[in-house]
């Protein structure tokens, strides 16, 4: 026990940012933004053959990841240097590579950068020379989620090694189910329409509602339609207005905020601060990233506990929301050793237990590689969730998570269809709204 609850504390600390680096690029509302600060340059003829520099934001999160990579890598190549340039954040290397490529120049760029999942393929079509892919790799693609990989395959060539895991986890308050007379296993594996008449008894009896989200960057409806198998686009074009199991989920949320299930928050530090931080809730659904969010809140350590998501018919639901991946730039000229490396570490090579095991303790950063996340760090149990190992749990839920078509207007739609719910809530019919919010998606796509 006393071995369970340093490695608890150690989590703790080194995942509270993470929540935040999570957060800041869920904010992004378009694909490519051009207001950030400036992103320091680095010139990769004059680093020597053992050294790669990478483009990577975040002190907390990211960073120590790569830290762990290179000191992995070092048992392999003792002389290898890993030159890691920070940068405010995740829109700072888009910026990069826009002013790369719209300069026809990309050798301002470093050898490595990391890239968010959801933009990162209208970045290979916008600039296709940009990037190298990695088919000639010995990255261990099999030992990796199949949805976590689709960002980065286009047409069938992989392009990114995956780094952090976006599982969504469902949390609830056991302590307070036991108080309603129900456990955890009576939120695993059910609709939503028991969630939902759990949800009142919770409410009714505690005054806490059983799930909260903001609501103007509304992440629900795509949490729950791809845990349907389904995506708000349809061969590239937004497909809302036809699209049926949306409308019946839409319909769900609807329910739950009118039967005081679901919380609506204002906006992210309501969410955040007021709903989770300030105790109104007796459970949360998001990426795994909002786990520290949840920690924060002492006097419920060993309260908690995580599991799937609820569906429509009752199946054991699985999505993912947000990530990111490692890409080789074309301005690398080390492509040999850049491959070698991101192989050895995040690839699944024989470094992926120590560089995983190490970016999970000092940075909270959880791994899609399926046989990294069995290992006796990953199997911990951890005291804040009544010492469910669920470090191991959230790895082997994404392996489950289905693939469904993405776009780099996600956030855009995502925004076009919160508005177009609370247009629901005040009376607006559904196909309206939704024909609105397709039409607002539409525009941007054009533009």
């Amino acid at each position: 026990m006393k071995k369970r609850k340093v490695m608890s504390v150690i989590l703790t600390g080194a995942m509270v940012a993470s929540s935040l680096a999570a957060c800041s690029s869920g904010d992004a509302k378009g694909s490519t933004k051009k207001d950030s600060k400036k992103v320091t340059k680095v010139d990769v003829t004059k680093e020597d053959k053992n050294t790669l520099s990478v483009y990577a934001w975040d002190k907390n999160f990211n960073i120590p990841a790569l830290k762990a990579a290179e000191k992995a890598y070092q048992k392999k190549n003792p002389k290898f240097k890993l030159n890691i340039i920070e940068q405010s954040q995740s829109s700072d290397v888009e910026t990069a590579i826009t002013t790369a490529g719209s300069a026809g120049d990309f050798t301002t760029l470093p050898d490595i950068v990391l890239f968010q999942d959801h933009y990162f393929q209208k970045y290979v079509t916008d600039y296709p020379k940009a990037w190298v892919d990695l088919e000639k790799s010995d990255v261990q693609w099999a030992d990796f989620g199949q949805e976590k990989l689709s960002y980065s395959t286009i047409k069938n060539k992989h392009y990114g090694v995956p780094v952090d895991n976006g599982t969504v986890v469902c949390a609830y308050r056991t302590d307070l189910l036991k108080e309603c007379g129900y456990t955890i296993d009576d939120l695993t594996g059910v609709t939503w329409d028991k969630f939902i008449e759990i949800g009142q008894k919770v409410h009714k009896k505690t005054g806490k509602y059983l799930l909260s989200m903001d609501g103007a960057g509304n992440d629900l409806p795509y949490m729950m339609l791809q845990a349907e198998g389904v995506s708000q686009f349809k061969d590239g074009k937004v497909n809302l207005t036809k699209n049926e199991t949306l409308k019946k989920i839409i319909d769900k949320i609807v329910e739950m905020k009118q039967k005081d299930v679901l919380y609506l928050a204002n906006d992210w530090s309501d969410y955040t601060d007021q709903t989770i931080i300030g105790d109104m809730v007796a459970g949360v659904m998001n990426g795994n990233w909002i786990i520290p969010t949840i920690k924060q809140v002492k006097k419920n350590e060993g309260k908690w506990e995580i599991t799937s998501m609820p569906t429509l018919n009752g199946e054991e639901g699985y999505a993912s929301n947000g990530g990111s991946s490692l890409y080789i730039t074309s301005n690398c000229r080390k492509q040999d050793l850049a491959k070698d490396f991101l192989a050895y570490t995040f690839g699944g090579g024989e470094g992926k237990q120590e560089t995983y095991d190490k970016a999970l303790e000092d940075g909270g950063v959880i791994t899609t590689c399926i046989s990294a996340g069995k290992s006796d760090v990953y199997n911990k149990g951890v005291k804040y969730f009544d010492d469910q190992a669920i470090y191991s749990k959230i790895v082997e839920m994404g392996t489950h998570v289905k693939v469904v078509e993405q776009s780099d207007f996600h956030y855009v739609c995502r925004e076009q269809v919160a508005a177009a719910i609370q247009n629901i809530i005040n009376g607006t019919k559904t196909d309206a709204a939704l024909k609105d919010a397709e039409k607002q998606v539409k525009f941007a796509m054009e533009k």
